[in-house]
């Protein structure tokens, strides 16, 4: 590697990293592993239907209930916040130096796609890094933008997948005893499909790496040869980093707004954003988990349409800003010092600590590995989740100790700056 005539690019010292943004990202780390396992585990209609595959009884029931009501999807838009809000204070210290935070950044993204493909080619084909890196590419020319404009943005892109969603469902309505068919046939075929997964997660690692390479590079060409408005995951990955440094500008993600702020954000959050997705729940339950309930026909379609896709998005944001707010309250206050310390230790690694998990479950559910994948029912699931939790919470305050980085950090930062990076920690 050569080096660039940029200004010194070493790691940011303990004494200034945010401690309230390591924390909030080792939640988000540990989350995502909670709304993944699932996914590692089981076959996709477990999780779309949940009657349909596995135990749903007992504790069974509670895992999946309080996963789906508290977990899943919150933790990933914490982190694209946490995300956006990275790309921010990046450029901002670059600039103090005198840097050039443009080149710096989109070397970063490029290299972030590289490992993200690498991860989803030959480890674990639900990668998030690749999106993350394209979206990343999109949202850094608004970053000097106003906390306020920012956030205007943020909501327009949010709007089109979700209004280009809502007008579907809503057209799919008028042709109800189709759709009702439509998915009548897709239920009895569920079993043949959960046997084709099972039996597809039991080929040797060479057979699934081609599987993921092709669908791999089939996503990437999608993000490349189609319009950006067409891709409603990449907006709002985009919305959700223009949120996170909407609010970082705002202070409310270092623990530096008045405390009132935060209470009150608690309040809407936890209040309000906990009901919507507890109304999701309790409706869907009433109705057997029948995907066809809100496409009936008649008036009300149209009201349960609507709600369901907007009440999703807004139960997402609000509880996302309540689960930051009670974040913050706590790093304010300085509480459970013990826990926030390894959690935060676990958000300096949060890049190989995802990766750590990919690789521990591939092994763990993979015909190449243990292939326990669709043998354990979900209170086995929150086991070993427990299990893999405790484990990164010893390991990464450890590590820590003795290196300025994790390794996966280490070698991101080192390609991107195009020199290799100190990793040791010199001790007298």
């Amino acid at each position: 590697m050569t080096t660039m005539n940029l200004p010194a690019p070493g790691p940011t010292i303990p004494s200034k990293r945010i401690t309230s943004l390591d924390v909030l990202r080792g939640l988000a780390v540990m989350g995502i592993l909670i709304a993944n396992m699932q996914s590692f585990s089981m076959p996709t209609i477990a999780s779309m239907y949940p009657t349909s595959f596995g135990g749903f009884t007992g504790f069974d029931y509670v895992v999946t209930m309080l996963t789906k009501v508290l977990v899943k999807g919150k933790f990933l838009t914490i982190f694209a916040m946490l995300f956006g809000a990275g790309i921010l204070l990046m450029t901002q210290r670059l600039e103090d130096k005198g840097g050039k935070p443009a080149r710096r950044h989109y070397l970063r993204m490029i290299w972030l796609l590289v490992i993200g493909g690498v991860h989803a080619s030959f480890i674990w084909g639900g990668d998030i890094l690749v999106q993350y890196a394209v979206s990343g590419l999109f949202v850094f020319p608004f970053r000097k933008l106003s906390a306020r404009k920012l956030m205007i943005y943020a909501v327009v892109l949010l709007f089109i997948p979700i209004f280009n969603n809502t007008m579907r469902q809503v057209s799919l309505s008028y042709r109800p005893s189709g759709i009702i068919a439509a998915h009548a046939r897709y239920m009895q075929t569920a079993r043949t499909r959960v046997d084709r997964e099972i039996k597809s997660h039991q080929k040797g690692w060479l057979e699934q790496t081609s599987e993921r390479t092709g669908f791999f590079l089939a996503t990437l060409k999608a993000y490349v040869t189609r319009p950006l408005l067409t891709s409603g995951i990449i907006l709002k990955y985009c919305a959700w980093m223009l949120i996170g440094m909407a609010l970082f500008k705002w202070n409310m993600m270092n623990a530096r707004a008045p405390a009132k702020t935060y209470r009150k954000f608690l309040f809407l959050g936890l209040g309000i954003g906990l009901i919507l997705p507890v109304q999701n729940w309790v409706s869907r339950s009433l109705y057997g988990w029948d995907a066809t309930y809100f496409r009936l026909p008649g008036p009300i379609n149209w009201w349960k349409t609507v709600h369901r896709f907007f009440a999703a998005n807004a139960g997402i944001l609000l509880l996302c800003l309540g689960y930051i707010a009670a974040v913050m309250l706590i790093c304010r206050a300085g509480k459970l010092r013990r826990f926030t310390g390894r959690t935060a230790a676990l958000g300096r690694m949060a890049l190989t600590n995802y990766l750590m998990h990919s690789v521990i479950c591939t092994f763990l559910f993979k015909g190449y590995g243990f292939g326990l994948f669709g043998k354990i029912e979900r209170s086995g699931q929150f086991l070993i989740v427990l299990t893999i939790l405790v484990f990164q919470l010893w390991l990464s305050p450890l590590w820590l100790k003795h290196f300025r980085f994790g390794p996966v950090e280490w070698l991101w930062r080192s390609l991107s700056y195009r020199q290799r990076q100190p990793m040791r920690i010199q001790t007298n």
